[in-house]
């Protein structure tokens, strides 16, 4: 019953996650910004504008410039997240790439490193929405709930590698029968079960979060607009 019960919350939650993103970048994409807006100092071509967007989506340049703690870690976060998902590969492939059993190796001796990576910059973030006047001010529910839940899988996944261990064997059959649309029978241990539990909250959770500014950036008028309002006027339609 409680396999059965997953199975079909997990399916639940993936469609969720692909149908809000591709409604998200859909109503990104058909919404019109004939007005220049774009934040100075912009590119004066498209090059320019492909760069800036990749180096705001790769390297957070305009985070960088504003803040470079909050930017350091903004970085450790992210690149701990990236290592972490990249590692993840192995229960939903078979066979496992061999680059992949290289960063499992590699992880073996510093994950617990790569833990802390993660966690350390959203229980600051957290802090600093607590402490700081102006940003408390600012915050709502869904500010504090997303650093919670993140802060959470994180802490689950920590407890399931080097203190609470499943069976990882029973998880990968999990996985791959998720996979394949022939659902096995759900791994009993408990923090896995709060951890994928956490991930389909996340899962579900994430096109209607802050967190779809992985997307939206890449549609932001501030950042893909060429400065060109002297040489390409918008006139209103009913101007004329």
């Amino acid at each position: 019953m409680l396999s059965t019960c997953y199975t079909f919350s997990a399916y639940f939650a993936i469609v969720i996650f692909v149908l809000g993103i591709l409604c998200k970048v859909w109503k990104y994409a058909i919404t019109p910004n004939p007005l220049k807006i774009s934040l100075t100092p912009a590119p004066t071509n498209a090059a320019g504008v492909i760069l800036r967007v990749i180096l705001d989506a790769s390297l957070f340049n305009s985070l960088f410039k504003s803040n470079k703690f909050i930017w350091l870690g903004g970085c450790a976060l992210h690149l701990a997240l990236l290592i972490v998902v990249a590692s993840h590969i192995r229960f939903f492939v078979s066979p496992v790439p061999e680059l992949i059993m290289l960063l499992q190796t590699f992880l073996q001796s510093i994950g617990i490193f790569i833990g802390a990576i993660f966690l350390a910059p959203i229980g600051y973030l957290f802090i600093r929405r607590v402490w700081v006047d102006r940003i408390r001010f600012v915050s709502i529910f869904a500010d504090y709930f997303i650093l919670i839940l993140l802060f959470c899988i994180g802490l689950s996944g920590i407890t399931m590698k080097y203190f609470i261990r499943p069976d990882l064997v029973a998880v990968k059959t999990f996985i791959m029968g998720l996979i394949s649309f022939s659902p096995e029978p759900m791994p009993t241990n408990p923090i896995f079960i709060t951890h994928f539990t956490l991930i389909l909250i996340l899962l579900a959770y994430f096109p209607f979060s802050k967190l779809i500014h992985s997307v939206g950036i890449f549609f932001s008028p501030t950042r893909n607009q060429i400065d060109n309002s002297r040489e390409k006027r918008h006139v209103n339609p009913w101007d004329r």
